[in-house]
């Protein structure tokens, strides 16, 4: 598949203001990996500049391992390490000057955590990539999708079975005997895109379009695999992509990459950073 021509080719005048400017909510004492793989694909991925809004304890620790690219935001936190319903402001204020929200990787359960997903989800108008715990903190709560209606945002829910299971109130083996008309019935119902990730991930919005990938292979089923692909799904975006488009071409170069990774490190022996390190060989093998 031949990616698109925005984000192939750049005007030779082009500065990283025209690329996009990506804010990811993302980390906790716990996980703050998953905050800095879902930069660094989002950097490798085209974006031009990506901030990490992460707990304030984290900082220091953070800026040691994160990409020299990516910068900080650090923000109230809770006693467990999480970030802070009253760092809500600062979010609100900061986002302004941004293009892009994701919102999840690695923030934990944590109930005040919680709900101040919900309340940037359903409050904040930005184009917004939903993963992992921003999408347990919609459990039981989707009204919270429809408080802001498309154009004014786009949001893209990116699902495993098991958060597709628990957000639809039914069985993972329901989900996967059904993966492409459940989707397409959770997009309509709530207007939004979605990607079930999976064996043939199903890429659908409400608008009626959808794609089913081939690409990939099982070893890419392992830690952090996720918040990789959240971060490339979320510098297309910024490029300028739709969210169906930036979530489909983000799909079928994430398949790639760990197909590339795969031959050289074998599934088995496949990290999820050495899907990010080919992603430069698989965008060269569709331009």
């Amino acid at each position: 598949m031949r990616l698109p021509t925005l984000l192939l080719h750049r005007k030779p005048n082009a500065h990283k203001g025209n690329f996009g400017h990506i804010f990811i909510l993302a980390g906790s004492e716990r996980f703050s990996g998953a905050a800095v793989l879902c930069s660094e694909s989002a950097m490798r991925s085209g974006a031009g500049l990506v901030t990490l809004g992460i707990p304030k304890s984290l900082n220091s620790a953070i800026i040691k391992i994160k990409p020299k690219e990516v910068m900080t935001f650090p923000l109230p936190e809770t006693s467990d390490g999480t970030l802070s319903p009253s760092g809500y402001k600062k979010i609100k204020d900061f986002v302004k000057n941004t293009d892009v929200l994701v919102v999840g990787p690695g923030l934990t359960q944590n109930k005040s955590t919680q709900g101040l997903v919900r309340k940037v989800i359903s409050k904040i108008a930005k184009p917004m990539v939903i993963d992992a715990d921003g999408l347990n903190a919609l459990v039981g709560h989707l009204e919270t999708l429809s408080a802001i209606r498309y154009p004014l945002s786009a949001k893209i829910l990116t699902p495993h079975p098991g958060e597709m299971a628990k957000l639809m109130g039914i069985s993972i083996k329901k989900v996967q005997a059904d993966r492409k008309d459940i989707t397409k019935k959770f997009t309509k119902d709530y207007k939004v895109t979605v990607v079930l990730k999976g064996y043939n991930t199903v890429v659908a919005d409400y608008h009626g379009n959808l794609y089913i990938n081939k690409t990939g292979n099982p070893g890419m089923a392992t830690a952090g695999s996720g918040d990789v692909l959240t971060g490339m799904i979320a510098a297309f975006l910024a490029q300028g992509l739709n969210q169906f488009e930036a979530s489909k071409y983000a799909v079928y170069l994430h398949g790639l990459t760990g197909d590339l990774a795969a031959r050289e490190k074998t599934q088995i022996g496949m990290i999820a950073s050495d899907i990010i390190d080919k992603i430069p060989e698989a965008i060269k093998r569709c331009n």
